[in-house]
């Protein structure tokens, strides 16, 4: 299966190793799982990103919706190094319940990039809103280096994101769209909070936050320093969003950070809480059911998410929908791309 995002209706170091939860590693899993059979987890992991990001917030207020409203259900939350990890987390058993980058989901459902001869089939429950693409930098690094679109941070320090995060994943993705090897940049793997320390003492000269926008960690830069974020220019976010991973163009307001006075041109990507194949149906649908019920939890951890939150945003999963999570939309009215419902394992999709 290949498929790529719709469009935008408008719009982190190592894993703390989970404790078991009575899920069965994937691996281990009857290959002859029905899709949805699985048991239903009492327990579950939410496996989010660091906990400064926006991940790991939404996580708490899942695990409070889940814990408050679904009677034999509670829930943990868990710092991650984010996307890829997550999936694997997935796979593994060891996470039930994953916050992840479209593009990662994609690339784990199809085998490519950091999954390629090892595919990960992730199926979501809801999508969230979109991950922005900030190339951040310091306004008198960028005027003494001439970044004025991302192509020019080649020959330059950068930090693609933390090991195993989306933001490496997509950051290597703009690279090979733009046809730019990793020999031609002196490349980093840092975290958020390492990225904005690395900048500030001089170590660095520009990195990836591909984040919700107003991101607090870029908020809290800007409020110490003068900031810049690198434009992607044209010919880039063409190159960019006719390539592969399915991401779309994007304009981060002025005004969204301090400093930043001027629309910034760029491109972005969705965000979606998947679950593995084995995830239980009808714990799915109570899920996905719950968190709607009780959506303004999530907006209160996260505001600039509230137009996207919605129903209707299902549209644009990266990966099929889980057959308990197609049974909500269903409910609310919202017609699923035919694309995106699930295989139900009797050789058709589900109707």
């Amino acid at each position: 299966m290949r498929r790529t995002l719709l469009s935008l209706a408008a719009f982190p170091a190592s894993v703390l190793m989970l404790a078991a939860c009575g899920a069965q590693p994937a691996e281990q899993a009857g290959e002859d799982t029905e899709l949805g059979g699985g048991a239903v987890q009492s327990n579950l992991s939410i496996v989010t990103g660091g906990t400064s990001g926006v991940y790991y917030p939404i996580g708490g207020a899942l695990r409070t919706i889940i814990g408050d409203n679904l009677e034999g259900q509670s829930a943990s939350v868990e710092a991650t190094g984010a996307s890829v990890e997550n999936i694997r987390l997935l796979n593994s058993g060891d996470g039930h319940l994953a916050i992840v980058q479209g593009d990662a989901a994609d690339q784990g459902f199809t085998g490519m990039a950091d999954f390629e001869g090892d595919p990960v089939e992730t199926y979501s429950l809801a999508v969230l809103y979109p991950n922005v693409f900030h190339a951040v930098t310091l306004a008198d690094i960028a005027e003494s280096k001439g970044l004025d679109c991302f192509s020019d941070v080649v020959g330059n320090r950068y930090s693609v994101g933390d090991i195993g995060s989306g933001n490496e994943a997509t950051t290597n993705q703009v690279f090979e769209s733009l046809e730019i090897s990793s020999s031609e940049v002196e490349l980093q793997q840092l975290g958020y909070a390492e990225t904005a320390n690395a900048l500030t003492n001089n170590q660095l000269d520009a990195g990836s936050w591909v984040v919700g926008e107003g991101h607090s960690g870029i908020t809290e830069l800007g409020t110490t320093e003068d900031i810049h974020i690198i434009e992607m220019c044209d010919e880039e976010r063409d190159a960019i969003v006719s390539g592969y991973g399915g991401y779309t163009e994007h304009v981060i307001a002025g005004g969204t950070y301090p400093g930043i006075d001027e629309d910034v041109d760029t491109i972005a990507v969705w965000n979606a809480l998947v679950v593995s194949g084995e995830f239980n149906e009808d714990q799915a649908y109570e899920i996905t059911k719950a968190m709607f019920d009780h959506i303004d939890e999530v907006v209160g951890v996260y505001a600039p998410g509230e137009e996207y939150l919605v129903p209707e945003t299902i549209e644009n999963s990266p990966v099929p929908v889980h057959p308990g999570a197609v049974r909500f939309y269903e409910e609310q009215g919202v017609e699923i791309p035919a694309e995106l419902l699930p295989d139900t394992g009797d050789g058709s999709d589900q109707e």
